[in-house]
């Protein structure tokens, strides 16, 4: 099946979540920022929210998303807007070269063996960061802690039956 086929009989149906995984497997680059740029405005007119794993985005495509979930040995490092990911990294001592695009920055800046050329304090020695120390990191940075106050609030019960219920005049 096409994957564009695919996608049209997805986003056909009432659904306002998708779930996507390495769409990317098999295309150029090109195709895939059209896919993705596609998703973008499907997300963006119709309120959806589309999750899509990709491993080294081209810089165009990688632009495309609002935001970021970067993952390590199965854990969650960050979560939040791909415009705050850099400044991230900046504040735990590594900046992302010019020259460099950002998805593969996050790749190596995560790995053991290519970290320490990110490293951006001269006045400071090196040592390498392990995942568990950005998670914390993460955990005490302002949008950490502002998304650990948001899932602390206590459910309204009352609101959660009307979310859970699709009221839109064309669902099936």
């Amino acid at each position: 099946i096409s994957m564009s086929r695919l996608l049209g009989e997805l986003v056909v149906g009432p659904a306002t979540t998708l779930f996507m995984d390495e769409i990317s497997n098999g295309l150029d680059s090109s195709t895939t920022f059209q896919i993705v740029s596609c998703l973008q405005q499907l997300a963006h007119i119709a309120g959806a929210t589309i999750l899509v794993s990709l491993l080294q985005p081209a810089p165009e495509t990688f632009e495309l998303f609002d935001d970021v979930i970067l993952m390590g040995e199965g854990k969650i490092i960050y979560i939040g807007p791909r415009d705050y990911i850099c400044r991230f990294f900046e504040d735990c001592g590594f900046k992302c070269p010019t020259r460099k695009s950002v998805a593969e920055f996050l790749q190596e800046v995560i790995s053991r063996k290519d970290q320490e050329q990110y490293w951006c304090h001269i006045d400071k020695p090196y040592s390498y960061v392990s995942i568990d120390s950005f998670i914390e990191r993460f955990k005490k940075s302002e949008l950490g802690l502002q998304q650990q106050e948001e899932l602390s609030k206590t459910l309204e019960k009352s609101q959660a039956q009307k979310d859970a219920l699709c009221s839109r005049k064309y669902s099936l």
